[in-house]
This record gives structure tokens, sequence and C-alpha cells, in this order.
């Protein structure tokens, strides 16, 4: 697609579109809500809770991945955009001020139910809007995006449902699976129309643009995971510095360089890589879909339950009354800790398997010690946290290391092409400020 300079209200984005930095402003509000799902989680430790938190992260990824394609269709920082994006921006931070009774209304104020609903549609109406100004000359493109614009308002009648319904009908805990249901039949909505309409969602103009942007948002809950681990309970400032303390301290922020290690070392240049070549549309929009927008989902959620595992850790870890290597955590902290870094590695294995056609099995025989460490702990006795902590971070530094020294010369080949890449740019960039600036 061409750049069109002339106009007033919509700048083209072009092949070489990078992201901006509106478009990382608009991520803050991200890591608000990546923070608040943590919170909303640890306050109902139960099966319930913890699939609650899923589905609202299903949606809020939903939300986001619309601002990755927007903004990589046309430029985010020009035109009418940034006021878009503030307005959704807005939208998004009462959307995640409303999590905590999005489920359950709470006392006092409006309904949380309908005005989590009425925020989502808010946030995904405001896309599509630009979307359909984009398609609005194409009659056949403007056909296809009315069908994707009746998927927002479909997703909300059900959230909507599920905030006024079941409490009507049912007592608990039959209403709350019906609620659940309709919850699920919302993300199930969204996410299925991706498959079926597929090229329809994912135009991807700029490769590059698109890898970076799901790669920032790794990094946003890498992020999260190490203030939760900070600023769990206690603020970190007010930790006595303890040996618990430090030994909690750096098995938690180990383990999270390496699951950065995991996917930034040489998977996040390969699928780009993967991405660039896919010059036909439909198999470009196939690869985006699948390896970034889909499969992106899993690795976030297991980061995010990492970060729930280890919230309260340092604090727990300071207590005098806790043993030295704390106390036993039990079967839902083990299943979210360990289930977590297992659903992040397995994704990242699916992942390489999926674009790069290979396997990874020091990532999947991490995947198996993980599960087969949980079900033992599950089944025979509840490991202390501390533990708990020091023998996932051995699992992870093992499997990534193995990972590292066993590549066939495949890692090297796609770290190469990377760097000469940024050097290419990084030369074109100064030739040009030479002759402009």
């Amino acid at each position: 697609m061409g750049t069109d300079t002339g106009s007033r209200l919509i700048s083209w984005g072009g092949p070489g579109t990078r992201a901006t930095r509106l478009e990382l402003f608009y991520d803050l509000v991200f890591v608000f809500a990546f923070l608040n799902v943590t919170g909303l989680t640890v306050n109902r430790p139960t099966g319930v809770g913890l699939f609650q938190g899923l589905l609202v992260l299903a949606l809020l990824w939903w939300c986001w991945t619309g601002f990755a394609g927007l903004g990589n269709m046309v430029r985010a920082d020009r035109g009418v955009l940034p006021v878009v994006g503030f307005v959704t921006v807005a939208a998004t931070f009462l959307l995640v001020l409303s999590m905590p009774a999005a489920f359950v209304d709470q006392p006092g104020g409006l309904n949380g139910p309908l005005v989590f609903a009425f925020c989502y549609f808010l946030v995904r109406a405001a896309q599509l809007a630009i979307f359909g100004w984009v398609a609005r000359p194409d009659p056949a493109r403007f056909r296809r995006w009315l069908l994707l614009a009746a998927l927002p308002v479909v997703a909300t009648a059900l959230l909507v449902a599920a905030g006024l319904v079941p409490y009507r009908l049912a007592e608990r805990p039959l209403s709350t699976a019906l609620q659940l249901g309709f919850w699920t039949a919302a993300v199930l909505v969204e996410y299925g129309a991706g498959i079926a309409l597929g090229g329809s969602y994912w135009v991807v103009i700029s490769a590059g643009h698109w890898a970076e942007r799901h790669a920032l948002m790794i990094l946003i809950a890498l992020g999260e995971s190490i203030i939760a681990l900070g600023l769990g309970g206690k603020s970190i400032s007010a930790l006595p510095l303890t040996g618990p303390v430090m030994t909690a301290a750096v098995f938690g922020v180990g383990i999270a360089a390496v699951l950065w290690w995991a996917y930034f070392d040489t998977l996040a240049f390969g699928v780009e890589q993967a991405l660039h070549h896919a010059r036909e549309p439909a198999a470009r929009a196939r690869l985006a879909r699948n390896a970034y927008t889909y499969l992106h989902l899993p690795m976030v959620v297991g980061i995010i339950f990492f970060a729930l595992g280890v919230k309260d850790l340092l604090a727990e870890a300071a207590s005098p009354a806790t043993p030295s290597w704390g106390e036993p955590l039990g079967g839902f902290w083990i299943t979210v800790l360990y289930g977590g870094v297992g659903l992040y590695l397995l994704s990242l294995a699916g992942c390489a398997l999926l674009v790069l056609r290979t396997v990874h099995w020091p990532l999947l025989a991490a995947v198996v010690m993980i599960a087969l460490v949980a079900l033992v702990a599950l089944v025979a006795a509840r490991l202390p946290e501390l533990v708990a902590v020091a023998l996932l971070s051995v699992l992870c530094v093992a499997a990534t290391v193995a990972e590292t020294l066993s590549e066939d010369g495949r890692r090297r080949q796609v770290r190469q092409l990377a760097l000469e890449e940024q050097l290419a740019v990084e030369a074109a960039q100064s030739d040009w400020r030479r002759r402009h600036l």
C-alpha cells in the first residue's frame, strides 16, 4: 500500500514502518492491565478465579492486537490517529479499573460488569471505525469490514448477558458456571472469527513493525514479573536484606532473565525473518495470526502466571514467622508457578516448530521435567517456596544452556542475518541524516 502524504486524517504505514513512541505510550495502560490481572487472581486463588483471569487476559490481548494491527496499517502518530488513540486509552484504563467488579458487581458506583462490557465495546469500535474508514472506497473490502464490525457487538452482548442474566436465573454455583459460559462464548466469537475471516483481520504491511510490537509485549510481561517480585505484599525498600530475601530475589530475577533469553536470543529474530520472507499476503496473514496473535498469547499468559506465583515471595521470605525455606506452596500456587513457566516454554517450542520447522528438544524436555516436578509436589509433598523457585530456576537455566549450545549453526545464521540487517538500516539512516539534517 502506498504512502498517502496528502491525507490530513490518515497517513498510510509503509513496509519499513517501526513502532512509534505513541504506540509505546498506548502500551503503558496494558502494563497497568497486567498488574491488575495478577491482583484480580491473587485475591481469588481458586480454579474459577484463575479461569476468570484467563478470560480477562484474552479480551485484553484482543484489544491490544487491534492496536497493533491499526498501527501497522496507518501511522499511529499522524492525522486523527492520536486523538482516537487517546480516547481508546482512556476507555482501556476505565476497563482495567472495572476489572475487580467485571464478574461480580460491587456495592457503590456503576454496575461493574456493564462498565467492563461498555468499555470493551468502545475500544473495539474505535479501532474498527478506522479500519472501516480505510475500507470504504473498496466495496468488497467494506463488505468484509461489516462482518468484522458485527463481532464486538456480539461479544459485548454476551458480556452484558454475563453481567445480568446468571444471577437472575440461578443460584451459585450454577450462576457462576452460566456467567463463565457467556464470557467464554464472547472470547470464542472474537478468536473464532479471527480464524474464519483470516486475511480480513491480518493485513501486515510492515513485518518489522508487527514483530517489534509483539516482542515489546513480551518485554512488558517480563517487566510485570519483575514488578510483581519486587512490589508484592510489601515495598522492596521496606524488606530486611536477609539470606532468604536475597536468595528469592536472585532466583526470581534469574528465571525472568532466562525467559527473556529463550525468546530474544534467536527465536524472535528467526520468526521476524520468516514474516519478512512471507511476501504473499495470505501467507503473511496466516503467519501473523498463528505465530504472533495466537501463539504469543499463551507466552504472555505463562509469564503473567509466573508473576502471579512470585507476587508475594520476597515479603513472605522476609517474615520472621516464615521457615528458612518458606511456607509450603500448596497445589494451587505450584500449578500457577510451574504451569506458567511450562506454558511459556511450550509456546516457544510450538512457535519454533510452526515457523522455523525445528524441534527445540531442550525446551520440550524442560516442560516435561517441570510438569513432573509439579506433579510429584502435588501428590507427594508440598514444596517450600524457595525450594520451588530454586528448582524451577535450575530447570530453566539448564534448558536454555542446552538450547544455546546444541544449535547446529542455525542460531549463528539467524543472529548474523539480524546483525547485517541492523547495520544496513543504521547505515541508511546515517546517510539520510548526513544529506538532510
